[in-house]
């Protein structure tokens, strides 16, 4: 995400508006929250929250206590208290706003996690910080040299260093359990500087780094998704969507979160709808269920020993049949209750089919035929000339 005037360089940092992710909108940080709360101001006597978000690399946000009074804004770059030392970060929100995402992150004011700010960051801190990010790509890469050479099945997607570059975060994604002792041994040795490994999910693999999904938009959980809640295939199903793991899955490998954002609607249509497990018994034969429509709300059942011809049915029809089978009353045929589709000729379309209306050249100027300019020949008036010699 960007601000309007934002664009990425090759650093990944925006070159539009030149702030360098701190912008005064934070419209270029991930995880963006827009403070609804800031043209407003405090009833009289009421204090300001002394609590403030701040962001770190790639959408890592935490909360911290502003026990010097600072005047902080979004935007500010501040150094706040770590182990060891201090980490460098930006600020995100201010004000109440940051009361309700603690409550809703269920963390509390007084909590041994909540850490102080120490104060704005001085150029110094930010050459500091800024000095210890170059170096991260070029640890990553080598760092991938070392876990190959040693063989262990992990794979470090994200090196994070801390403020004042005493320390590096080290990311990696694993299937099994790794023993990465003698790989923290080289690791310290290689880079001279304080290790320390951590191990995210696929998914937060894919919300550090980032991309592009197949709806053309940045990945939900690198932009505003902050929980990963279970995904199933039975979200598939019951949206009616082909169980085909190359479409379903994301860049994480899992299935894809947008699943489950329509799937409290689709059971609430599907309520309405008979299971389609339960069959029709009628005199004429028994039914079996062969598809359904959610969005225009219709079922198609067949006979059985009669797959071809399939009869259409609303989900009231379907479960007046059922409830007469239940009742024990006897049901001749699916045709009495089979939807009768009339053409009225009369009635215009819902759709028309534009394929091969419009041509591509429609735009194009039409060429203008050349006329060929006749010559004519324009004759003298005179006395004709007289050939005969006296």
């Amino acid at each position: 995400m960007g601000c309007s005037t934002c664009a990425t360089g090759k650093d990944g940092s925006p070159k539009g508006c030149k702030n360098n992710g701190t912008c005064g909108t934070d419209g270029c940080n991930k995880l963006t929250v827009f403070d609804w709360l800031s043209n407003m101001s405090l009833p009289n006597g009421v204090e300001p929250f002394n609590c403030v978000e701040i962001r770190f690399k790639n959408g890592r946000k935490h909360f911290f206590k502003n026990t010097e009074n600072l005047t902080l804004s979004i935007g500010d770059v501040v150094a706040t208290e770590a182990s060891p030392g201090h980490d460098v970060g930006i600020v995100t929100l201010t004000g109440e706003l940051v009361r309700v995402q603690m409550k809703k992150k269920k963390v509390k004011e007084d909590s041994e996690e909540v850490l102080k700010i120490y104060r704005k960051a001085t150029q110094r801190d930010i050459d500091v910080w800024q000095e210890a990010r170059d170096r991260e790509d070029k640890m990553k890469v080598r760092a991938r040299e070392i876990a190959i050479r040693l063989n262990l099945h992990m794979k470090i997607s994200d090196i994070e260093f801390q403020g004042d570059a005493s320390k590096a975060t080290f990311y990696y994604t694993a299937e099994e359990r790794v023993d990465f002792r003698q790989l923290i041994k080289e690791f310290a040795r290689e880079f001279n500087t304080r290790i320390e490994m951590r191990q995210i999910g696929f998914r937060q693999e894919a919300a550090r780094l980032g991309g592009i999904g197949s709806c053309g938009r940045e990945l939900c959980c690198s932009t505003w998704l902050t929980d990963f809640r279970s995904v199933n295939t039975s979200a598939a199903r019951y949206q009616q969507l082909s169980l085909n793991p190359q479409k379903l899955a994301g860049q994480c490998g899992k299935l894809k979160c947008c699943l489950n954002y329509e799937l409290d609607t689709y059971l609430d249509a599907l309520k309405a709808f008979p299971r389609t497990e339960e069959k029709l018994y009628t005199k004429k034969g028994t039914a079996v269920c062969q598809k359904i429509d959610i969005f225009q709300g219709f079922l198609w059942y067949a006979y059985e020993g009669d797959w071809m011809n399939w009869h259409k049915l609303t989900p009231e029809k379907a479960n007046l049949v059922i409830k007469a089978n239940k009742d024990k009353e006897p049901v001749a045929s699916l045709e009495e209750y089979e939807v009768v589709v009339t053409a009225d000729a009369n009635a215009n379309p819902d759709f028309n089919n534009v394929v091969g209306q419009d041509s591509l050249t429609r735009f194009d100027k039409p060429k203008t035929a050349t006329k060929k300019r006749r010559k004519s020949t324009k004759r003298k008036k005179g006395k004709p000339s007289n050939n005969n010699n006296a």
